[in-house]
């Protein structure tokens, strides 16, 4: 049997987003250069279970999605809040404004 995405009792942050027309690939380039940077603060916490991946929807290519799987509600959102005001550059190319997550319960 393969192993679960999630254990129960944790919970998966979900951002479901798109990125200005055209910059889709742009963002790919400054999200993994600052995710696999120095400055992301969700780095390097207990309370990050896994680290998030980034999806691209097959159907429009300006349309991703984040998931990573998280044990305290309260520390990634403190985190969260720290990533804003850092303000790094991919945030730029989001066509809503700034990543705001859905967070999900792991029930089974």
């Amino acid at each position: 049997m393969a192993e679960p995405l999630a254990r129960i009792g944790n919970f998966i942050h979900v951002y479901d987003f798109y990125t200005k027309p055209g910059t889709s690939d742009e963002f790919v380039r400054l999200f993994v250069e600052w995710d696999q940077g120095s400055s992301n603060p969700m780095h390097g916490t207990a309370e990050q279970v896994r680290e998030g991946v980034l999806c691209r929807d097959e159907n429009d290519p300006d349309h991703f999605y984040l998931l990573g799987e998280w044990s305290d509600k309260d520390v990634h959102r403190s985190l969260l809040k720290r990533l804003h005001e850092s303000r790094p550059r991919f945030q730029d190319l989001l066509r809503d404004g700034p990543l705001r997550p859905i967070y999900a319960d792991v029930v089974a």
